[in-house]
């Protein structure tokens, strides 16, 4: 009989059922938790990456602009949120704006949708072979189009997204395209060449 009437006895106690609750709900409120944290860390350096390559990008267009300089700013203005990323940057200078991205134009003598041996082609950017991007590497000259594109690598602050299937390394990309000043004239004249 005692141990039956301690059975309903502890049967109506109620003390410490809360730390029970919060020891199986702790875990997954710290998981859900570190991930919203993640997100919004990652969010932000988004942001921050985001408006630093617009900044850089501005002052790239006057002439003279040291790239050097200018990715030196955008890389101190990330590391001082990500300390650790890694930075690639690129530009690619372009006629104007339609031609961000855009192939060479070829006569497709042959009809195959490819640019093969003796087809004649425009070398947009000079560099005497045909290229799917017409874009020159660097920031070109005056009144040009300039796509400006950074990549950032790093570690994530909470390596428990890899539970979830995440990657441990986050990679955000960011590309503006702005027109350089027009602060000389320039003569462009494409050349035609052919495939091959």
């Amino acid at each position: 009989m005692n141990t039956l009437r301690s059975l309903l006895n502890l049967r109506r106690e109620h003390s410490g059922v809360t730390a029970i609750e919060f020891a199986l709900i702790a875990p997954v409120f710290l998981l859900t938790l570190m991930g919203i944290w993640d997100i919004g860390f990652n969010m932000y350096a988004n942001t921050l990456l985001q408006g630093s390559l617009q900044k850089a990008a501005r002052d790239s267009t006057i002439e003279g602009a040291s790239t050097a300089v200018l990715d030196a700013r955008v890389t101190d203005m990330v590391h001082h949120i990500v300390p650790n990323a890694a930075l690639t940057f690129s530009r690619r200078a372009y006629a104007d704006y339609s031609s961000v991205g855009q192939s060479e134009d070829f006569t497709d003598l042959n009809e195959d949708g490819a640019c093969n041996d003796g087809e004649p082609y425009e070398d947009a950017n000079g560099n005497g072979a045909y290229d799917t991007d017409r874009g020159a590497a660097g920031i070109g000259g005056a009144r040009l189009a300039v796509l400006y594109e950074v990549s950032m690598s790093y570690p994530r602050i909470f390596p428990m997204a890899q539970l979830a299937g995440q990657s441990g390394t986050v990679t955000i990309n960011a590309a503006t395209v702005l027109r350089n000043q027009p602060y000389s004239s320039i003569e462009r004249t494409l050349e035609t060449r052919s495939c091959g």
